[in-house]
């Protein structure tokens, strides 16, 4: 399947807060594609296609989506868990899983306990990893994962999920896409979690945001920031963040990004 969806050139960093850092930021806007390509999908063979398709496009081909401490239901079956779906070469695919390698790649090991994307390049700088350890990476790289990044995704109950992005280019460079591949990495788990999301005797899902709170977050929709916002509509920053909050909390979203993927899915926006 060929999904035509261009990506931006800019990349983006997100505080703690979901709020883009301005410094290299990416406007969510240019993410409508994704968002509006994800909502014809009815499949999670289809939006984890899509997301394969983006990151190809960065110069990241080799994608892989798990959930670390839960059972997903939606899951591609030729993978053993804790894999959801994963595209990588053939070879390493099948050593990685008959050797049962998640139960000490560093990458999962770790993730639980990062809020923000990392670098795999990093890991051994950052940490003390085991030499088991060293050896999947070691072992990633020599067939064709030769540098790779990670995004840390929570969601209810304490539930941790990963998106995992890298490249067999030698001159690849994660960190200068940090912030685009973040953001697909949200847009997907967000398209994910709605897909997945148990129905009810054909129960759609409403969401109900007062007239502020869409204002706001169509202006973050264009990568606006909580002061730019502030200026448009005549309010103070943290009047902006705090409609900006209230519409994430009622979306169940953790993040901005993650919000407008919510808000267009569900045709609030």
């Amino acid at each position: 399947m060929d999904w035509n969806v261009v990506p931006p050139d800019t990349s983006a960093l997100e505080h703690d807060d979901g709020e883009l850092d301005r410094r290299a930021e990416a406007p969510v806007m240019d993410h409508f594609s994704f968002t509006e390509c994800a909502n014809q999908t009815h499949s999670l063979r289809a939006l984890f296609e899509l997301l394969v398709s983006c990151a190809t496009k960065e110069g990241f081909s080799e994608v892989a989506y798990g959930a670390l401490n839960f059972d997903e239901p939606l899951r591609l079956a030729e993978y053993p868990p804790p894999t959801v779906a994963v595209k990588w070469p053939p070879d390493w695919c099948d050593r990685y899983f008959k050797r049962k390698y998640h139960t000490i790649d560093p990458v999962i090991r770790r993730t639980p306990m990062l809020s923000r994307p990392f670098l795999w390049d990093q890991l051994a700088v950052h940490y003390q990893l085991q030499p088991d350890e060293r050896r999947v990476l070691d072992e990633a790289r020599e067939a064709g994962l030769k540098h790779g990044m990670s995004v840390p995704l929570f969601g209810p109950s304490g539930r941790v999920s990963v998106v995992s992005f890298a490249s067999a280019c030698d001159d690849a460079n994660p960190r200068d896409r940090l912030g685009h591949l973040n953001a697909l990495a949200c847009l997907f788990h967000a398209a994910h979690s709605e897909i997945a999301r148990p129905c009810n005797d054909g129960y759609e899902r409403k969401v109900a945001l007062s007239k502020r709170e869409i204002s706001c977050m169509r202006w973050v929709a264009e990568g606006k920031s909580s002061w730019e916002i502030g200026m448009i509509l005549g309010i103070s920053q943290n009047t902006v963040s705090y409609y900006v909050k209230n519409a994430m909390r009622k979306l169940g979203a953790t993040s901005r990004i993650q919000a407008v993927a919510m808000a267009i899915r569900l045709n609030v926006l």
